[in-house]
């Protein structure tokens, strides 16, 4: 081994959430934020890295928004729900939705998700990873080449920590016939981005989009949704 690379692998045992220059071979992952990406290290969500992004102020509309972007270049993302907050029916057809029944499970989805290589993105969401979760999953990205966004406040092994929230004064109203504030349209949030020597922060408009459940229009009938056809024929 020569004695850059041997300087190199001292350097990554000894400060494992460091982002190094050297490191940045692999183009990182868009979010197709513009502004966004501008105050990320290399212009996007680095590759075998972890990113870790505070679980609050749009973090999920904006990474929902980053799995999209990588879908449609031609690359795959996934979702791992690991609360099961997202409903199927909303989820747009592109990025993989992953359901896990538990918290073990979501782990283990995500660390077989980003060892495999098939992936450009794999965000975690409803299970936070802790010790030596964190190291498994960081070294699974590394291995297998993916941008890695775990949703939790637990930082350790973050190349890149990311924070977000909604200014309370931004939201833009749709108005009703009478000129008061009826919905909310936008909000612009905040995103501060920091790692080892970079610390800046953008802000950005995001949408606000309501999703309205069906519901049945006759309360006494059972609600056959998501049965499989040949038991909602029975029922």
């Amino acid at each position: 081994m020569s004695s850059t690379a041997s300087l190199r692998s001292l350097l990554e045992q000894r400060f494992p959430d460091a982002t190094p220059v050297t490191h940045r071979t692999a183009v990182p992952v868009a979010t197709g934020i513009g502004v966004l990406d501008t105050i990320l290290p290399g212009g996007g969500l680095s590759r075998g890295r972890l990113t870790v992004w505070m679980p609050q102020g749009g973090a999920t509309a904006i990474l929902r928004t980053a799995c999209m972007t990588t879908a449609r270049t031609g690359e795959r993302s996934a979702w791992i729900d690991g609360l099961g907050t997202i409903a199927g029916e909303f989820w747009e057809e592109g990025p993989i939705l992953v359901r896990p029944a538990n918290r073990r499970n979501s782990l283990r989805a995500a660390e077989e998700l980003l060892r495999c290589g098939g992936f450009a993105l794999v965000v975690l969401a409803g299970s936070e990873p802790a010790g030596m979760e964190m190291v498994r999953l960081s070294r699974a990205a590394r291995e297998g080449g993916a941008a890695f966004v775990a949703l939790t406040s637990h930082t350790s092994m973050a190349s890149v920590r990311l924070s977000s929230r909604i200014m309370p004064q931004s939201y833009v109203w749709r108005r009703d016939p009478f000129g008061e504030p009826a919905e909310a349209c936008s909000a612009t949030v905040r995103v501060h981005a920091q790692s080892l020597g970079w610390n800046r922060h953008a802000e950005l408009a995001v949408p606000v989009v309501s999703y309205g459940l069906r519901m049945g229009l006759e309360p006494g009938l059972p609600d056959r949704r998501g049965l499989p056809k040949n038991k909602a024929q029975k029922s």
